[in-house]
């Protein structure tokens, strides 16, 4: 791989990575996709986040969060729904992993029962790893087009129901740090890796304003889908309003402020709320589909699915996740960390996402140019997709050919990633 890098720079001096695709070797002696076989990105939205138990979406129930941005997508591109192979949504709260809930919301859309739907649970990545599992199908062949979602209330339920556990995991360590909080998770990676409580502040504050300046710029405005909901008050009244603005950005945060802010987990800890992921509701839906085939029927290519990776980590500092799946699937992408325009790394902490961008050199104005979890708020198994969404409505405003990385850290101790190619204009 290395020599195929340093022979492409004598062909091409300007720098560019354009023979990679067609040189590049791949893992597990399988060859590399014609251009008509490769997973696509056709299109994305997502629902504005809501602040849980407290903002827009607190009395909405996901079926219908996932049931407007599942609606949008094939909308948006004139696409039948009856032309879908396959749905996979991610969820970690509801009950089965929401297998329920998703069939519900697939007919609340107008979907015929003749498209299949599943759920699957990898806690944070959950939205991230459906559009791996449809992206798997349309390799091997099952599908040419399938929709990956992504969704959570974490208004209507909470996190800390660990289910049925053997009483026998105290007498094993690793299996033991799986109940670990997260909270206190991060302030290991902070310990552990010497994470100061003013870069975590910094970071925290730098999400904010990013997110604060795209918010007002109008960034947002094409990937999120407006979505009426009905809102309880404390009265019990009821009244109908728009959502259509994530509502966790806080344009005012200083740093002044984060200093004074009382360590969330832990006395003498550095994690707070102001440099933690908010609790949120949401939801987003990606269509994927063979390229050969979206092209037949005339559907535009937002982007290409270049990699991925899931990798475990140690549970008790399960934040570094992103520091080892990043780096495995920029392998497969025959890519190096340089070669990223962008990156979108998941901010359940400040501690991890700052240990994780210094671990692996990635210069602070290419990740999360739109701010982060910290200011719009991580709903559980929305975010993968809704970091999809995000990243190609970037590189695309971008205007230009370039590449970009998805990821995130998993409760209990993984990581995950994903790299994607926007072909350009």
């Amino acid at each position: 791989m290395n020599r195929l890098k340093v022979i492409s720079r004598h062909l091409f001096p300007g720098g560019s990575s354009e023979p990679l695709r067609v040189l590049r070797s791949s893992e597990c002696g399988s060859s590399v996709p014609s251009s008509g076989e490769e997973v696509v990105v056709v299109h994305g939205r997502r629902t504005a986040i809501g602040k849980a138990k407290r903002g827009s979406f607190k009395d909405t129930t996901p079926d219908e969060l996932l049931c407007a941005v599942m609606t949008a997508v094939l909308t948006d591109v004139g696409l039948s729904p009856d032309q879908l192979g396959d749905i996979c949504v991610g969820n970690v709260l509801q009950p089965g992993a929401g297998a329920l809930m998703v069939r519900v919301a697939h007919f609340l859309s107008g979907f015929p029962e003749t498209v299949p739907v599943y759920t699957v649970n990898r806690q944070c990545s959950s939205g991230l790893q459906a559009l791996l599992n449809i992206a798997g199908a349309i390799r091997t062949g099952s599908i040419e087009l399938g929709l990956a979602c992504g969704v959570e209330s974490m208004s209507l339920r909470s996190v800390g129901n660990p289910g049925d556990l053997s009483s026998s995991l105290s007498n094993n360590e690793k299996a033991r740090d799986c109940l670990i909080p997260m909270g206190i998770t991060s302030e290991n990676v902070a310990e552990r890796f010497e994470v100061s409580r003013e870069k975590q502040d910094a970071f925290a504050l730098s999400s904010q304003l990013k997110a604060a300046q795209a918010q007002n710029s109008g960034r947002f405005d094409q990937e999120i889908v407006p979505v009426t909901v009905t809102v309880v008050d404390d009265s019990g009244r009821e009244r109908q309003l728009m959502v259509r603005k994530d509502e966790g950005i806080r344009s005012g945060t200083t740093l002044e402020g984060l200093s004074r802010l009382r360590p969330a987990f832990k006395p003498d800890g550095s994690t707070t709320a102001g440099n933690s992921s908010q609790v949120s509701d949401g939801a987003a839906a990606v269509l994927l589909g063979r390229r050969s085939a979206v092209e037949a029927l005339g559907l535009p290519v937002l982007g290409v699915l270049r990699g991925s990776a899931v990798v475990g980590v140690p549970p008790d500092v399960m934040g570094i996740g992103p520091a080892l799946a990043i780096p495995a699937a920029l392998r497969q992408a025959g890519l190096t960390v340089d070669d990223v325009d962008v990156f979108e790394i998941n901010e359940a902490f400040a501690s991890q996402a700052v240990y994780c961008v210094e671990k692996l050199g990635i210069p602070l104005e290419k990740v999360n140019p739109n701010g982060g979890a910290i200011a719009l708020g991580h709903p559980l198994g929305c975010t993968g997709a809704r970091q999809v969404v995000t990243l190609l409505n970037e590189l695309q405003r971008r205007g230009r050919r370039a590449y970009g990385v998805v990821s995130m850290c998993i409760g209990t101790g993984m990581g995950a990633a994903a790299v994607f190619e926007y072909l350009g204009p």
